[in-house]
């Protein structure tokens, strides 16, 4: 059977009518505005490459519709913060304001905590003994556990056991501090033992440095 192409109604064959105008014309005529659809296919393009690159980076990981919402949403402002420069503090006063918190809390001499923690640990948060004290002010474990230190690594919680202990054994000795600092070093046992400090190098040896670097800090203040 054949067709005739007068049987095929005008619009099959391509023909316009009067002020038609074919997509060729309209092509060769500039557009005076944006191109919408360009900016809108370079940016169809580059979420696929987004999302191609994180797909083969972590195939398990990837949400499509987290992306894309991570893609939509609106910058969130943002501080950096970076430092020049920093200044190193001293061993000796790095826990200053601990001392004088303890100091205040316990009444517990400022020099005689200073000094006791210098003669200790030298001034050494992570500083553990032989014997296994630990810490600034070298708590015995089961002596900070009494004194409800939980962590004696960490300074705050060691100077304030350790004043808060050294405020025990002074008023156990009725402020005499050569005794207390017997009883911190060797223990109360020994020192009822001996009716005072007991007759052990090492005891003997730590009441008189930490008793000297007590008066040498006076002195000091004083000039």
């Amino acid at each position: 059977m054949r067709f005739s192409s007068t049987d095929v109604p005008p619009d099959y064959l391509g023909t316009r009518h009067e002020g038609d105008r074919r997509k060729s014309e309209r092509r060769r005529r500039p557009r005076t505005g944006p191109d919408r659809r360009s900016s809108e296919r370079r940016r169809a393009a580059l979420r696929s490459t987004v999302f191609v690159a994180a797909a083969v980076a972590l195939p398990h990981q990837i949400n499509p519709e987290s992306l894309n919402a991570l893609w939509l949403r609106p910058p969130v402002p943002s501080v950096t913060v970076s430092i020049e420069s920093a200044v190193a503090v001293p061993a000796a006063h790095a826990y200053d304001a601990f001392i004088r918190e303890a100091s205040t809390r316990y009444r517990v001499d400022e020099t005689l905590l200073r000094s006791v923690m210098q003669t200790e640990s030298a001034f050494d948060a992570l500083a553990v003994s032989r014997a296994g004290a630990i810490g600034l002010m070298q708590l015995m474990p089961d002596v900070a556990a009494e004194l409800g230190v939980e962590d004696p690594f960490d300074p705050r919680e060691n100077v304030m056991g350790g004043a808060r202990y050294l405020r025990r054994l002074l008023d156990q000795y009725r402020g005499n501090v050569p005794l207390a600092l017997a009883s911190y070093n060797a223990g109360a046992t020994n020192v009822a033992q001996y009716g005072g400090v007991p007759p052990f190098p090492e005891t003997q040896k730590y009441v008189k440095q930490i008793t000297r670097l007590v008066d040498s800090s006076r002195r000091a203040r004083t000039k």
